[in-house]
């Protein structure tokens, strides 16, 4: 018997629509999955039929909870470094096309949206999201890094709340992306059916959007804000950890959400939030296709160091949750081995169309 398949596209009215098709995996985005939706988006761009994309997922969960990071995994342990980077170098290939697509891209997300489903999703012209929907970039809690256009997206996101999001691997909930950018618009999930209904007319996107988008009331990051844009402006992470200790040993009003998120640092890969700092301070200087050429450089060195596959055993493998990072401390990382992360490729930078 045929296994379904793991991404599933159809031609609805003036809509082509996209269904990520892997719930029993949240919709992990495969290798399989990016070439795929890379063909079919560039099919659509050509056909004068389809004035819109739409991007769904099935399972209810999840509209992706990243990049099929166990095959990764499985492909660093057996030796096969450029079978992985070959993942990455078409997944940001595929992200840059979804950011320079030339029609209306609609990622609908009710669900969770993480990593490699952030990737296929916030690049486009408009992320709705639904009552359930929870993003995230949690790579440095598994010794990797924001990627998939995180070092251009993240810091342009209001004040340092990028940047804590990015070191902590925090969740915002709908209000908080509507509010930082990372969604366009709020629709309640009971207005969904009827939402893809309407977009697959010919009536414009934004019209369409209009109608059904939903307000909120401020969420949990949009209450912190002051104090987030306050702890997290420095350019080294000890610099950060040193201003929410001093916060924490205040008694005022955010000490008890500062000793909680320098915790949640402290527990996270060293050189990971070392690279992701970097990342955030960089990134707002630099065009889209140079961030993307930038993570490129960072994963082509990740692949081959310790943290990653270390990360990844002790948080879906063994599922211990008991990382032994290497380093195991922000002292033992110098600049000059996050610099290493950053430089120019010997041979085989990305090339973007």
């Amino acid at each position: 018997m045929n296994a379904e398949p793991e991404i599933l596209f159809e031609r609805r009215g003036a809509a082509g629509i996209v269904t990520l098709n892997r719930p029993q995996a949240l919709n992990a985005v495969t290798h399989g999955m990016v070439r795929a939706l890379a063909a079919q988006l560039a099919a659509w761009a050509r056909d004068p039929a389809v004035t819109r994309v739409l991007v769904t997922a099935m399972g209810g969960r999840a509209f992706s909870a990243g990049g099929d990071i166990r095959a990764l995994y499985e492909l660093g342990r057996a030796g096969r470094h450029d079978r992985a980077l070959q993942f990455w170098r078409e997944e940001y290939t595929l992200n840059t096309l979804i950011k320079r697509y030339p029609k209306p891209y609609v990622a609908l997300i009710d669900g969770i949206v993480m990593g490699g489903g952030v990737g296929i999703s916030v690049h486009g012209s408009h992320r709705v999201a639904g009552d359930r929907y929870q993003f995230a970039m949690p790579e440095v809690g598994i010794g990797f890094f924001p990627d998939v256009g995180a070092t251009w997206f993240l810091p342009r996101m209001p004040g340092e709340s990028g940047t804590y999001c990015a070191l902590t691997g925090e969740r915002l909930k709908a209000a908080d992306a509507i509010a930082t950018g990372v969604a366009t618009h709020h629709v309640p999930s009971a207005r969904w059916e009827d939402l893809i209904a309407d977009l697959t007319g010919a009536a414009p996107v934004d019209a369409v959007l209009a109608r059904y988008a939903s307000p909120l009331p401020p969420g949990p990051l949009a209450n912190r804000m002051s104090a987030v844009n306050r702890l997290f402006v420095g350019d080294r992470v000890e610099d950060i950890l040193r201003a929410l200790d001093r916060e924490a040993e205040t008694g005022g009003p955010d000490a008890g959400f500062a000793g909680a998120t320098a915790a949640v640092i402290r527990a996270k890969s060293p050189t990971s939030v070392k690279i992701a700092l970097a990342q955030m301070r960089r990134g707002r200087h630099l065009s889209f296709t140079e961030c993307m050429r930038t993570e490129f450089r960072i994963v082509s060195r990740i692949v081959y160091a310790h943290d990653f596959y270390e990360g990844v055993r002790a948080t879906i493998i063994d599922k211990d949750q008991r990382p032994a990072w290497r380093p195991d401390s922000l002292a033992a990382v110098s600049d000059s081995d996050v610099e290493r992360h950053f430089a120019p490729l010997s041979e085989g930078e990305l090339e973007l169309p």
